[in-house]
């Protein structure tokens, strides 16, 4: 197996074990993800298949730099999330509680039925301080170098 082939199959296998980690607090763990939650998991799926196809299409260079796209999409997402439940910037108002300051008794209720059952500005976990959404952000970027040191072998 040469350099890139190995250096594909981690990052491949590295947004492998973030879906299942995800999974895992789903399924096991019995924490729902909110919608942001579910937008970072798209972008592990396409680096996986990524990856599948350049292990299949080793001569193909260009296909690590799209493995490389995608874990920058869900680093990206995942600073966005992990700003959103740090309160440095506002979420989606689908996903996201807004001010009721200015809002009348049937308005506050009106957003009451239709916030949705797992808010994208709440911390179910962390760990040293540091959220799901921030450790996904943390380890798809370095995903991203590892994607990038298999395109730069393969040239």
């Amino acid at each position: 197996m040469t350099r890139k082939n190995i250096l594909v199959l981690i990052a491949s296998c590295g947004s492998l074990a973030l879906l299942l980690g995800a999974w895992g607090f789903q399924h096991l763990g019995g924490m729902a993800p909110c919608k942001m939650c579910i937008w970072q998991r798209y972008p592990h799926g396409a680096a996986i298949l990524i990856g599948a196809v350049a292990l299949a299409l080793p001569r193909v260079n260009l296909l690590p730099l799209l493995g490389a796209l995608a874990a920058l999409t869900t680093a990206v997402i995942g600073v966005y999330h992990a700003g959103v439940e740090q309160k440095w910037w506002e979420g989606p108002t689908s996903c996201t509680s807004g001010d009721i300051g200015g809002l009348s008794t049937q308005e506050l209720m009106d957003q009451i039925m239709s916030a949705p059952l797992v808010r994208c500005d709440d911390i179910p976990w962390q760990m040293m301080g540091i959220s799901m959404a921030g450790w996904n952000a943390i380890l798809s970027g370095v995903l991203v170098l590892v994607w990038i040191a298999a395109w730069r072998v393969g040239r």
